[in-house]
């Protein structure tokens, strides 16, 4: 058993913490990139915009790529996982209140 297979054994519910706890990781380390590319194109994000959209983008590159996770089952199920689909539109309104706030008012 490699690393991270081991590390991804241990879970909340379907969720991997591993991947969740990557992601923010990843998001934190790369902010400062981020956020002067942001700068760049005249869009203003913060850490905490940047950590907001984390999930919400982790879902869309998965669904793009093809890769099916729970997370993304849940989020395409339209049958149901209402509560997981509001989280995650409740992180995309507060990763983008910010970034945007000034051009759409919200």
């Amino acid at each position: 058993m490699d690393a991270v297979t081991f590390l991804r054994q241990y879970r909340v519910g379907p969720f991997a913490i591993f991947d969740f706890a990557a992601s923010f990781i990843a998001a934190y380390l790369l902010s400062p990139l981020i956020t002067w590319a942001c700068a760049k194109i005249g869009i203003k994000m913060s850490l905490s915009s940047i950590l907001w959209l984390t999930v919400p983008v982790s879902v869309l590159v998965h669904i793009l790529v093809g890769r099916h996770t729970p997370l993304t089952k849940m989020v395409l199920d339209v049958n149901g996982y209402y509560g997981v689909k509001l989280v995650i539109a409740v992180m995309v309104y507060m990763g983008v209140r910010e970034a945007f706030g000034t051009l759409f008012k919200l």
